[in-house]
């Protein structure tokens, strides 16, 4: 697939952008082929600061994505208002995403009425956005040594693509709104393969150093 070669030949950019940096200073100073002690410092200190720039920036989607997964009706209902949704209208009486907002609205008000169980699984959806978040924590205080957090997030991020379009398929959801799903992991994907870049230069400074 096209953006499969795309990532790779991203990966091989970055690795090789890395290689090129220290060769540079390795033939300005023959004696030493690491980085001037000042300029490498400066360097780490500024890889450092946006990693965790973008990890908090992830941190925070996550938290927001977990904890409006519980008020689902309400949201719902603020949502309906906005788009002059009537609340007892059906969504018959609309067309297009008012439709789809008011028929997600009726499915989740009628569900939470007659089967209140059913909102736990959403429930354990705020949980694991949440969790998630937690494990960000990891790469956000000692980026090199948890690189792999950041790897699977990438891995997610990717996922989320056929998971929306297929589930997304066989549920009945509209494409438009599979495509908003898509829409995170795509957004997602940019600052993690951001980190993932400098922090893979971070461990190439950090090899100078030993």
């Amino acid at each position: 697939m096209p953006w499969v070669a795309l990532m790779i030949l991203r990966s091989q950019s970055c690795y090789s952008g890395d290689l090129f940096r220290k060769n540079v200073w390795a033939t300005r100073h023959p004696s030493n082929d690491k980085f001037p002690r000042n300029d490498h410092m400066d360097r780490q200190q500024i890889l450092t600061r946006r990693v965790r720039w973008l990890i908090a920036f992830l941190i925070i989607g996550l938290v927001l994505s977990g904890l409006t997964a519980f008020p689902l009706e309400t949201e719902l209902d603020i949502l309906a208002r906005m788009l002059g949704i009537s609340a007892d209208a059906s969504p018959d009486d609309y067309s297009g995403l008012r439709h789809w907002i008011a028929k997600v609205r009726e499915g989740i008000v009628q569900t939470n009425a007659d089967y209140p169980f059913m909102a736990y699984g959403t429930d354990w959806l705020a949980f694991a956005h949440l969790i998630i978040a937690v494990a960000f924590i990891g790469p956000l205080r000692d980026p090199v040594r948890n690189i792999w957090v950041i790897e699977f997030g990438l891995i997610a991020c990717v996922a989320v693509i056929p998971t929306a379009l297929i589930c997304g398929a066989v549920r009945g959801i509209p494409f438009y709104w599979q495509l908003i799903d898509c829409s995170f992991g795509i957004i997602a994907f940019v600052p993690l393969w951001l980190c993932r870049c400098y922090i893979k230069e971070l461990e190439l400074l950090a090899s100078d150093e030993q």
